[in-house]
């Protein structure tokens, strides 16, 4: 079996209930096809870069999952039916990731490792 990560974005005016029980149906429909979802991270309510179907907002949600190609084609087709998902995408990967995605990190961890990169390149530079 291979890993995959999927996100998919839902309309805005879905309750957080809503989104829910639309991400327990495809982690169904992954089931039903001999896969599993290792891993689900619902990234809230989030402004989208340009209007989609008069959405200016949509709920994020990933989902990491192991499952055969087919089940994740099976996803993709649920989905492109389902009314409420308006964009999703699935990728493979090498590797799951484990603990929290970077979209839920917290923010000071973010900034504190920008700012040990840029150290870590200048000390580099004077190396040379």
């Amino acid at each position: 079996m291979s890993f995959y990560e999927h996100v998919f974005v839902t309309r805005q005016d879905l309750t957080p209930a809503q989104v829910d029980e639309l991400t327990d149906k495809f982690a169904g429909v992954i089931e039903k096809e001999g896969g599993k979802v290792t891993k689900r991270e619902n990234w809230g309510l989030r402004n989208l870069a340009y209007r989609i179907q008069k959405n200016r907002k949509g709920y994020y949600v990933l989902l990491n999952i192991d499952a055969p190609a087919v089940a994740v084609q099976e996803l993709e087709r649920v989905m492109r039916i389902d009314e409420d998902v308006i964009r999703h995408l699935t990728v493979k990967v090498e590797a799951l990731e484990e603990g929290p995605s970077v979209m839920l990190a917290p923010k000071a961890n973010k900034k504190a490792d920008d700012v040990d990169d840029l150290f870590n390149m200048e000390n580099e530079s004077e190396a040379f």
